[in-house]
């Protein structure tokens, strides 16, 4: 990048933080909002604050620092008013490539060290792959093929704290904060896409949200059709068979038709398989070897005649000695099946979506403990990365992308930030 371009991507900086700046409520917050966001975007090993006191401001970093832990830990801004702005701001330049296809919903895991810190437990930690000492947020991305983007980001608050009253008055956890399972929490950020009227998607999730049944009557009541995907054990009516009950609630041991989705893949016929391209990777087509059906689903909480069918979508790639996944779909009936495909497989961008949060923008390096602060530093990154999103417009497909579209200005002469290993 030239320094020509540089400049253009500075005045396009400026511009979009006057932006963010309009709904942040007072004047003197400005500086402090440009400062933060520069520091997530500049290249460095950590972006907590101290790192990025010192690379935004090397002649002053200590009185940056004190600014910075104000403008994150303290002050009162909102971080819904700033994703909405980040949204407006954002979404003409992904919708240059299509409209929004997908709303994705998912979580992402931040292993953490102690018990102080809000919302840490012992829990499923996706990036880690297992069980850890860890904080987990629940958040909702639209996408297209082109780009996704957050809108809605919320920390996932464990029995144990929503009870302790001595530990949610030290993190700072509001009084209206009650709780609310993973599932629950994304189907009220469902709710408020659509009332907020944002341009509609397919619901995408993974398995540990798609089989909640709860969670996908909610949406279907909501009018938002779904892929997602689920556990094999989940039990459907095959075509030509029903529930023979009326009236009330289903009982499943009175149901014989009712057999898992894992048994209806392995019953399927050979020519119900087809090899479906759906997009191309880095190197070459992806595919994958599928089946689809009609189906029911066996469901203890709806009167059977209330029951209509869904697409089940099976992958069985070739080689493999089983189906690896499972999808349910409320997609219309006559929709082509690379359609179907493709847009299961489309969640792959909330993947990408944290791994470039987490690698490129800091998303899991925020070191304090309270409410405010978790949130107010993933509203700054998902800004940043909003940016960054906007900023892949201005580069042409031959040109090398960079992370940041700034200079690194010179840290202070033998600087090194807590945590890491240079400092040892």
């Amino acid at each position: 990048m030239n320094r020509m371009s540089e400049e253009k991507a500075e005045v396009r900086f400026a511009a979009y933080v006057a932006g963010l700046a309009s709904v942040l409520g007072h004047a003197d917050r400005i500086g402090p909002l440009r400062d933060y966001c520069t520091g997530l975007i500049l290249p460095g090993e950590r972006k907590s604050v101290e790192p990025m006191a010192a690379r935004t401001a090397p002649s002053r970093t200590a009185a940056q620092h004190q600014s910075l832990l104000h403008f994150v830990g303290v002050a009162s801004w909102s971080d819904e008013k700033v994703l909405d702005k980040v949204r407006e701001m954002v979404l003409p330049s992904m919708q240059r490539h299509g409209p929004i296809k997908a709303w994705i919903i998912d979580d992402t895991g931040f292993p953490k060290q102690g018990k102080h810190s809000v919302g840490v437990k012992h829990q499923y930690c996706g990036q880690l792959g297992k069980k850890a000492n860890c904080q987990v947020a629940v958040s909702l991305s639209i996408a297209n093929h082109s780009a996704s983007l957050p809108v809605a980001y919320r920390l996932y608050l464990p029995r144990e704290w929503i009870k302790d009253k001595a530990r949610r008055n030290k993190a700072g956890v509001p009084r209206d904060i009650v709780f609310k399972t993973k599932p629950e929490i994304a189907l009220e950020q469902i709710r408020w896409a659509c009332e907020a009227g944002l341009p509609r998607g397919v619901a995408l999730t993974d398995a540990s949200y798609g089989t909640d049944s709860r969670l996908r009557t909610g949406m279907t009541a909501l009018g938002v059709s779904y892929v997602v995907g689920i556990q094999p054990k989940i039990l459907v009516w095959p075509p030509g068979t029903g529930p023979r009950r009326r009236g009330k609630p289903l009982r499943h041991r009175d149901e014989p038709d009712l057999i898992s989705a894992k048994r209806l893949a392995h019953d399927l016929p050979k020519d119900a398989w087809h090899t479906i391209r759906w997009r191309e990777g880095s190197a070459e087509w992806l595919s994958s070897r599928f089946a689809r059906v009609r189906v029911r689903v066996g469901h203890s909480q709806l009167m059977p005649e209330l029951l209509s069918q869904e697409w089940l979508l099976v992958e069985w790639p070739e080689g493999e000695a089983a189906p690896t996944k499972y999808w349910l779909s409320t997609l219309p009936a006559d929709i082509g099946f690379r359609e179907l495909v493709d847009f299961a497989k489309l969640r792959w961008r909330i993947e990408r979506d944290y791994l470039e949060l987490k690698q490129e923008v800091g998303l899991g390096h925020f070191e304090g403990r309270g409410w405010r602060g978790f949130h107010h530093h993933a509203t700054m990154c998902i800004a940043a990365y909003g940016f960054l999103v906007s900023e892949r417009e201005t580069i042409p497909p031959s040109a090398p992308r960079r992370a940041t579209p700034f200079q690194t200005p010179a840290l202070p002469e033998g600087y090194r930030p807590r945590g890491s290993p240079l400092a040892a």
